[in-house]
């Protein structure tokens, strides 16, 4: 089941334009001839078959199966292949991937410091990114990938040189960060930080339902815990939305009334709302969604609102 939209989600979209920096985000080259089969043997999507002009999200998993980092990856040239994450993570996840490379014909390089991150909110982006979400097309000097919308509102990231500064996104006006946040929590979409790392198998922040696990691709680190949990019917954790008066922030506890001696589940993502309040991408067991009320970090904490994410969760077999 997925929310309907409610006018408040609706107008307040709508009012957020504009563009800006993301330097929360960082970018990844690997490059080499082996740069796309060493990626798809190490991340939970088919890199081999990505096509140019085409984005894909993909997750970095333990061999436990548990979430390290999660990217917005495409193909940026026949033999270099792009990868955005929180830059929060990016030197240990970039660390760890090295381990691996071995014998392989692949460069893993951290150009955030060449490359910049920029989000582009508005009707500018329906009349210029792509129609489909995940398309890509060259835009100032970089790459416009258009993302999922939030409550009908157009939604991209651009990603090139630091010396472009995307001059045509400038010209868009500001648009406040905090806005961006709230929007990215409002897809639905999880992102991996620091405070989240090896707390999540993807099923659990609904990756796989936003296209960020291919089940037919082969091997990759923890793909025997990510497909038994598809196929065996053992999902027993969701990603939803949630909404209250106390302030939210990924890694926070969330309690359950009828389970104050340990947490249901985990923050997430989260923004400032600009209704009031916060809002928070959260993990929860299936069985807290039920009834009760949920609290983050105590009990005592004022209530949050449960809403289901904006898209249909792909069913476990």
């Amino acid at each position: 089941m997925t929310a309907a939209l409610d006018e408040t989600l609706i107008m307040t979209a709508a009012r957020l334009e504009g563009a800006t920096a993301l330097p929360h985000l960082g970018v990844i080259h690997a490059s080499g001839e082996d740069a796309a089969s060493f990626l798809h043997g190490q991340l939970t999507q088919d890199i081999v078959h990505l096509p140019r002009g085409e984005a894909r999200l993909a997750g970095y998993c333990s061999p436990k199966g548990r979430l390290l980092a999660t990217f917005v990856v495409w193909r940026e040239a026949d033999d270099r292949i792009a990868l955005v994450c929180s830059a929060d993570l990016l030197a240990s996840t970039l660390k760890r991937l090295s381990m691996f490379v071995l014998r392989a014909k692949v460069q893993l390089s951290d150009v955030s410091s060449q490359w910049r991150v920029w989000a582009w909110v508005g009707e500018a982006v329906r009349q210029t990114a792509p129609a489909q979400p995940w398309a890509l097309t060259d835009f100032e000097g970089g790459r416009l990938i258009r993302l999922p919308d939030v409550a009908g509102q157009a939604r991209a990231l651009w990603v090139g040189p630091s010396a472009t500064l995307a001059p045509a996104l400038q010209a868009r006006g500001p648009l406040d960060e905090a806005g961006w946040l709230w929007l990215e929590v409002q897809s639905g979409i999880p992102r991996i930080t620091a405070a989240t790392v090896d707390q999540f198998v993807p099923q659990m922040v609904n990756l796989e339902s936003v296209g960020g696990v291919h089940f037919k691709k082969g091997c990759y680190p923890g793909q025997e815990v990510v497909a038994r949990s598809q196929f065996r019917g053992t999902i027993k954790r969701r990603g939803f939305l949630v909404h209250g008066p106390v302030a939210l922030a990924p890694g926070q506890d969330i309690f359950h009334s009828a389970d104050p001696a340990q947490p249901s589940g985990l923050v997430v993502l989260a923004a400032p709302d600009p209704r009031g309040g916060s809002a928070g991408l959260v993990e929860l067991k299936l069985s807290a969604t039920e009834g009760g009320t949920l609290h983050a970090a105590a009990l005592d904490t004022p209530a949050l609102r449960l809403s289901p994410v904006p898209y249909p969760l792909l069913a476990d077999v």
